[in-house]
């Protein structure tokens, strides 16, 4: 994008010489019509101006092409507020605190509305929110909203040109943790924002940050606590409230935070957020008709809140209205709509114009909902082969035989693993019911000690992982694998096995291995045209960033292929493969030979795995409470003329010669 001055424009405003500043303004948008700072202060003159019309195109101009940018947002409310349309305004007001909280002038007119309407608890938050941003230092100001745009590089060096001057102002500590979060610095984010909640202990937006660090590092219990002291100081706060009734569900209590769920709409019926935090917890526990009418009431109460169709799409199980789908037809038209609502809407037509038959408008949302995610993420294709083949590299057959036998003795984890969309949650579903098996569904512990083991880099980058692992002690690999079984004994019940169904795993079977040698692995497997095109089709809750688009997702699938026949190598018998199909054709013979692997007795349960009553948190949550069937198999076939760059990501030795004619002739 071309540099521009809009430094004259800007003082001319302040001026209030608005004609002037549009002048400077117009001649910038004539060089580059897109210029996002050019459009924004037009937009901020013609409004002056009562130009009205003219802002309104300005804005959309700047939305089309910063569609998350907070400061947009706010001024298309000003501009709603200006003509007199209080419900639009305050609509974008929101929005705007949304993708950025640092704007005193949205949380101010946010204030004024709540505390009118007698909204005690919103009004009491906004006001919390502009006092602060009212109170603070010019500079750690403009940091914030730098910040919420994305500019971290000047944000750093800011805030640590301030802490310099103030080493102990709480709010430029937190802005620094922000910023070291953004970047994957989880431990530096962590000490930043125990060390501020220590000095301002009352701060209840800068403690609620410092539990959302512990949480992303899975100190779950650390996070209950801080919550809970949230909830004892602000007793009003439903925010608070409603990330307690979280905490909850992630430690397993569904039902309790479904409780807490209606105390807060008891309050405020309107909340959609929770309404459909509240549907994911029905669904959770297989409640699908009692989760379809929360989410259904939560899109109700507001129609672009894209996450609740994506909900109702997400079942699997649910059909569209033709009202529905022609809503969210009308929503993507819309320029005041967020990225992430975007691709919320995409992901759900595509569901939604597949149920009917109508594919090549199915594959259009697709696409579209993909490319989204697949800009977001900077996913490489290259990066990721390279991981990969890291662990091939150093994995080899000696470093196995230096490190020799040992390691934590636990028989107890169950590792289920392979790649999204793959069968992994039926796997689970089946083996949890075993008297003898608890399922916890997909834990993060593995992952984790990969990160911790990668040494001071940047998160995402090469660090020192794999070839770390070269110098594992064994005393420090028995710590390892006591430490994952501490870690996870919350998730589960008293069976003396469990489940772990991190598909991402596989990426780790080493490790896995150094440090509990007797935990069994089982490589939930599927066909790469149903896997890689499932994987196209789901948005997921976060990570698997290689599923955002069909060449991203045919490598992934053919070098998880390499790494697995490596690991199958260099690691004998270790490994048991299932296919997915093979489970399909042959449902008792599967778990029979899965239990016998495992060396546990035949039950009965394991074959009606539909019967039992557990929660599900995945995607397959409902296709796991039906008896096993065929309809996942081949949906990609009315899709075959799109999948040139899928075969191309595969190759074609992983395909029947059928398939692979098929997708060539279409």
């Amino acid at each position: 994008m071309t540099q521009l001055d809009t430094t004259k424009a800007a003082d001319a405003i302040k001026r209030g010489d608005n004609i002037g500043a549009l002048r400077f303004l117009k001649s910038n948008l004539k060089k580059d019509p897109n210029h996002i700072d050019s459009l924004y202060l037009a937009a901020v003159s013609s409004r002056y101006l009562k130009n009205y019309d003219d802002s309104k195109k300005y804005i959309e101009s700047l939305l089309s092409n910063a569609p998350d940018m907070g400061r947009a947002y706010q001024e298309l409310g000003h501009l709603s507020r200006d003509i007199g349309n209080e419900e639009d305004s305050i609509r974008h007001y929101r929005q705007a605190c949304e993708l950025n909280p640092a704007l005193p002038s949205s949380w101010k007119s946010l204030y004024s509305y709540f505390k009118k309407n007698q909204n005690k608890p919103a009004a009491d938050h906004a006001y919390m929110q502009m006092n602060t941003l009212e109170t603070m230092p010019n500079t750690l100001l403009f940091i914030s909203q730098i910040l919420n745009e994305g500019k971290l590089g000047i944000a750093e060096e800011k805030c640590r040109e301030f802490l310099k001057q103030y080493p102990t102002n709480t709010y430029a500590m937190s802005l620094l943790s922000d910023i070291a979060d953004r970047l994957g610095y989880f431990d530096d984010a962590e000490f930043l924002l125990e060390s501020a909640v220590k000095m301002s202990p009352k701060d209840g937006e800068l403690r609620m940050k410092y539990a959302m660090i512990l949480r992303k590092k899975q100190k779950f219990a650390k996070t209950m606590e801080q919550v809970n002291i949230l909830c004892d100081q602000f007793p009003e706060n439903l925010s608070y409230q409603a990330q307690k009734a979280s905490e909850i569900m992630q430690n397993g209590d569904h039902k309790g935070a479904i409780d807490l769920f209606d105390k807060i709409l008891q309050k405020n019926p309107f909340n959609f957020s929770i309404l459909t935090s509240k549907g994911h917890a029905q669904k959770t526990l297989g409640e699908s008709d009692r989760a379809i009418k929360s989410y259904q009431t939560a899109y109700q109460v507001k129609q672009d809140h894209g996450e609740a169709f994506f909900s109702l799409a997400n079942l699997k199980t649910y059909e569209f209205s033709k009202t529905e789908l022609n809503i969210m037809r009308e929503q993507l038209k819309r320029v005041d709509l967020t990225m992430r609502d975007k691709a919320y809407f995409h992901f759900a037509l595509a569901q939604g114009s597949e149920a009917v038959g109508e594919y090549d408008e199915a594959f259009f949302h697709l696409d579209c909902g993909n490319k989204i995610k697949n800009k977001q993420s900077k996913y490489s294709i290259e990066r990721m082969d390279k991981e990969l083949q890291a662990q091939i590299d150093v994995c080899d057959e000696l470093f196995f035989e230096n490190h020799g036998d040992g390691g934590h003795e636990a028989k107890d984890p169950i590792f289920i693993l392979g790649l999204p969309r793959a069968g992994s949650t039926l796997i689970e579903q089946i083996l949890a019911s075993h008297s003898m098996i608890d399922g916890t569904l997909e834990l993060p512990n593995i992952l984790s000690m990969a990160q911790s083991l990668r040494g001071d880099d940047i998160y995402g980058k090469e660090g020192k992982y794999p070839k770390s692992m070269e110098n594992l002690s064994l005393d420090k690999r028995i710590e390892m694998g006591e430490k994952f079984i501490s870690d996870t004994s919350m998730h589960r019940n008293k069976a003396p096995r469990f489940t772990d169904k991190m598909p991402n795993n596989f990426r780790h079977i080493g490790l896995i291995h150094l440090i509990m040698p007797n935990a069994k692995i089982i490589d939930a497997r599927r066909y790469p045209l149903d896997c890689c095109f499932s994987m196209f089709k789901q948005l997921f809750a976060q990570g698997q960033e290689f599923t955002y688009g069909l060449a991203e997702a045919g490598s992934y699938y053919k070098s998880y292929i390499k790494l697995m026949n490596h690991w199958d190598q260099v690691l004998p018998n270790k490994i048991l493969r299932v296919n997915n199909e093979d489970i399909i054709d042959d449902l008792e013979g599967q778990v029979a030979r899965m239990l016998n692997f495992l060396e546990l007795p035949f039950e009965e349960s394991c074959i009606k795995f539909y019967e039992t009553d557990r929660s599900v948190r995945t995607a397959s949550s409902e296709q796991v409470r039906k008896p096993i069937n065929k309809a996942g198999m081949d949906r990609w076939k009315p899709y075959a003329k799109y999948l040139g760059p899928l075969i191309d990501g595969l190759g074609s030795e992983l395909l029947k010669p059928e398939d692979l004619e098929l997708i060539k002739s279409s």
